[in-house]
């Protein structure tokens, strides 16, 4: 049955199969979205992993080590690895919390804001050619069906960055 609004299936009961193809698309939107970046990381000896933390750094300037432990939810351990790698290479810079001195602030540094642009640069190259070809309506619901895929603690962090970034 056509949805006359979308030009869509009625979305309401979705095969099996319609579910798999969704679930396919996905993973292969994904090695395109990371196949950019994957290639810039990878002449630093870089993962995915730093580019992370290289993003959410950037989005919140002065963000402290838990702050990104519990955006990142990886280890303290993993963490600790990456942005030692970040800090080494002076993509990154810690600096002591004024009021609590226990705290660590992540900075990018010049040359971490640059890798962080070419990186961003990249993706939004190709999500601009994929929105301009989807067109607004699908726009709009491709972010409704991620931000629907959320659990409660993801959605609130992915809300905190939205509402205070830009």
């Amino acid at each position: 049955m056509a949805d006359s609004k979308t030009g869509g299936e009625n979305l309401l009961y979705l095969t099996d199969e319609q579910l798999r193809k969704g679930v396919e698309a996905m993973f292969f939107a994904y090695r395109g979205f990371t196949a950019d970046p994957d290639r810039i990381l990878e002449k630093r000896d870089f993962g995915r992993a730093h580019h992370r933390a290289v993003h959410f750094i950037h989005r919140s300037p002065g963000t402290t080590v838990s702050n990104l432990l519990a955006i990142l939810g990886v280890t303290k351990q993993s963490l600790n690895r990456v942005l030692r790698a970040l800090v080494e290479q002076g993509l990154v810079e810690q600096r002591v919390g004024k009021r609590d001195k226990r705290e660590r602030h992540l900075h990018l540094t010049p040359a971490g804001v640059a890798l962080e642009r070419e990186l961003s640069d990249a993706q939004r190259a190709r999500m601009r050619a994929a929105y301009r070809a989807a067109g607004p309506q699908a726009v709009a619901g491709f972010r409704q069906v991620l931000e629907a895929m959320m659990d409660g603690e993801q959605r609130r962090q992915y809300q905190s960055l939205k509402d205070g970034g830009s």
